[in-house]
């Protein structure tokens, strides 16, 4: 999730007892730098091998796994040709084999419903340690009913374990797991790492100040603080009149100044 799964948020969701978190995709040739004392998955795009081995050198010691991401279906992969538009099978077997070759974590790819699935799948089994899948097309973005059926269908044609994605939240999240190996859960935790103490009965109190005080610590851009602002407010009495109050703040002042829980 672009732009959600800063250090702060990640380091609340930990607490609250999310078993693994995820960085945003991250491509191999950025010269961006990362706080990763959370000790993530890192979560990689690219169309080549070119940076790969290099960059997996400098965080393999710092992350719990490695995930190369073939299932974003975002405007931006489209007009790169990366996450979910990337249909080359011969490079993207080209850059397991350098992820595979360059670390002893796992590796894991995220894949959506297309006519390669199967095909990607036999590709995992070589060099992967699992799988995720959303059982939606690149077309359907986020929208309309995850196929639970195909997913269960990748479930049986491979060994490697299942990773379900795909409106995982409280209600559902037991019953997939019923079926599946792990659960990812993605939209249903913005601005709510209060969902995972729910599911793992961890003790936690959601409090945006503790998520600020992470924010100051990091020194993460204003415009990442005041994003994660407006999605604190979610589930909290006047809700609207709040995030109206957060967009049009100018400042770090301003916005210690609003009370949003």
């Amino acid at each position: 999730m672009e732009r959600i799964n800063d250090i702060a948020f990640r380091i609340l969701c930990k607490k609250a007892g999310c078993g693994l978190t995820y960085t945003g995709m991250i491509n191999p040739q950025t010269k961006q730098k990362f706080f990763l004392d959370d000790k993530p998955a890192l979560q990689l795009f690219c169309t080549n091998t070119k940076g790969i081995k290099e960059f997996m050198k400098r965080y393999d010691k710092k992350i719990s796994l490695w995930d190369f991401n073939l299932g974003c279906p975002a405007k931006n992969a489209r007009k790169h040709g990366f996450g979910s538009f990337l249909k080359d099978l011969k490079v993207i077997e080209d850059i397991l084999i350098i992820m595979r070759e360059n670390t002893k974590k796992p590796i894991t790819i995220k894949i959506r419903k297309s006519p390669l699935s199967f095909e990607l799948i036999k590709i995992a089994e070589k060099y992967c340690d699992a799988i995720c899948i959303h059982p939606r097309t690149y077309k359907q973005g986020y929208s309309g009913k995850p196929d639970m059926n195909f997913a269960m269908e990748i479930k049986s044609k491979t060994k490697l374990p299942i990773i379900y994605s795909g409106d995982v939240n409280e209600k559902n999240c037991e019953s997939l797991l019923n079926i599946f190996d792990y659960v990812m859960i993605g939209r249903k935790a913005i601005g709510r790492p209060e969902i995972f103490s729910k599911l793992t009965k961890t003790k936690f109190k959601k409090s945006f100040s503790e998520y600020l005080t992470l924010a100051k610590k990091y020194k993460l851009p204003f415009r990442q603080i005041k994003l994660q602002a407006s999605n604190f407010t979610k589930e909290v009495e006047n809700s609207a009149k709040t995030r109206n109050k957060i967009a049009r703040i100018k400042n770090m002042k301003e916005l210690e100044k609003i009370k949003i829980n």
